[in-house]
């Protein structure tokens, strides 16, 4: 290895870490926001939390993420280390330009659309088959958000739904989905990552019923039955109280998919340089990109917090779960799929749709334009430039 392979790596290490901080900056403080904002929880502790949850799953789900970004995007040619550093480069000037300017810019567009540009400008082929899934997926978040946060917040509106059922009743929902949620830290014999619901499968030898197993489903109806009761004490205990402290709970399971679901942007294009290269295991590389994500959260999600939470805070405690609920379920499925996603995407397509439950969505729909509008400017403008890029850094470097 060359003493420029190694200045490269070091630069991309540099730019890897410094996205991280930045995601962990922005995107994975949004989900405690609402619980600020209903008096649930100090800022302080709250940022405290983001950064331990954030980085918690960064670890525990960032793997399936990290691989697709870093070598499922392009075909025949692995990442250099010079395409890593121009992928991160354009991918953090252009969330650097969101922070500055406003504009909404999803971090898995800009991340995306950089590394396919230096992939195809590498030599790479177009991989359609993810593309196309990655392009399904992103144009459903929209709706099924939408959808999932109107119908959520309808249920907590509703008078014959009683406070003390319908929110235990989310509780037990978003309780049986952890149960089954896929974690690095849990081997399981036919992928890199298990559920705590697998495991206790795998630990009682799985059994079945007409061949059927049901391990699996009992523990996830107990997660489920347990999470119910343990809210709906809160809430017959007080209503306000209730709601407070489910907000906490969910706001700490979200910003825990968050960690999983964006670590990959920071470290995917990192993954080859890491894993073939220097032979090393990827949990050293999302030990990394975690490290990046706690000290963003801690460095600078306060300030977003505080913001933040006076926009929540309007919303409503209720509409907030709306809005988080689908988050969290659209978050660990686009983990177990593999699927870069952005975090704005869903919450504001949640905000939406449980504003639509209360008669209006409280946004335009001259933003809501803008906003999408911006989102394909990015993708696009992001595979142009990392193409270019690499181009003319190839030339500099004497690279062919």
């Amino acid at each position: 290895m060359t003493v420029s392979f190694w200045l490269l790596l070091v630069f991309a290490t540099v730019t890897s870490l410094i996205t991280a901080w930045t995601l962990g900056a922005n995107s994975n403080s949004p989900p405690f926001a609402p619980a600020i904002g209903a008096n649930a929880i100090s800022t302080m502790r709250a940022a405290l939390l983001v950064g331990i949850l954030a980085a918690a799953g960064a670890i525990a789900q960032g793997g399936a993420i990290s691989e697709t970004v870093g070598a499922g995007l392009t075909a025949g040619e692995p990442i250099t280390p010079l395409a890593a550093t121009t992928g991160l480069l354009v991918a953090a000037s252009f969330m650097g330009f969101g922070v500055y300017s406003g504009y909404p810019v999803p971090a898995a567009f800009a991340t995306t659309g950089a590394m396919v540009g230096v992939g195809l400008s590498l030599g790479g082929e177009p991989v359609f088959g993810t593309y196309q899934q990655i392009g399904t997926f992103w144009m459903l978040v929209p709706p099924v958000s939408g959808g999932m946060a109107f119908l959520t917040a309808t249920i907590l509106r509703r008078d014959d739904v009683p406070e003390t059922v319908g929110v235990p009743l989310l509780a037990g929902i978003v309780g049986a989905i952890l149960a089954n949620i896929r974690l690095g830290l849990i081997p399981h014999p036919t992928r890199t990552q298990g559920s705590v619901a697998e495991a206790v499968s795998f630990a009682v030898g799985n059994p079945t019923i007409v061949d059927i197993p049901v391990v699996v489903p009992l523990v996830t109806l107990l997660v489920g039955v347990l999470s119910f009761r343990f809210i709906r004490r809160k809430t017959q205990q007080s209503v306000e109280k209730g709601i407070r402290t489910f907000l906490v709970i969910l706001g700490s399971v979200v910003a825990f998919s968050s960690g999983g679901s964006q670590v990959g942007l920071a470290t995917g294009p990192l993954e080859h340089l890491y894993g073939v290269e220097l032979g090393l295991p990827g949990i050293i590389l999302l030990g990394l990109g975690a490290g990046g994500i706690l000290a963003g959260a801690w460095m600078g999600a306060p300030r977003l917090l505080q913001a933040t939470s006076r926009e929540y805070a309007q919303l409503g405690a209720r509409r907030s779960i709306a809005a988080l609920v689908p988050g969290f379920i659209i978050a660990q499925v686009a983990i177990a799929l593999g699927i870069p996603i952005s975090f704005n995407n869903i919450i504001i397509s949640g905000v939406i749709g449980g504003g639509l439950a209360a008669g209006s969505a409280g946004v335009s729909r001259r933003k809501i334009g803008v906003t999408i509008g911006f989102w394909l400017l990015t993708l696009c403008t992001s595979i142009g430039i990392g193409y270019g890029l690499y181009q003319v850094l190839s030339i500099l470097f004497g690279i062919q």
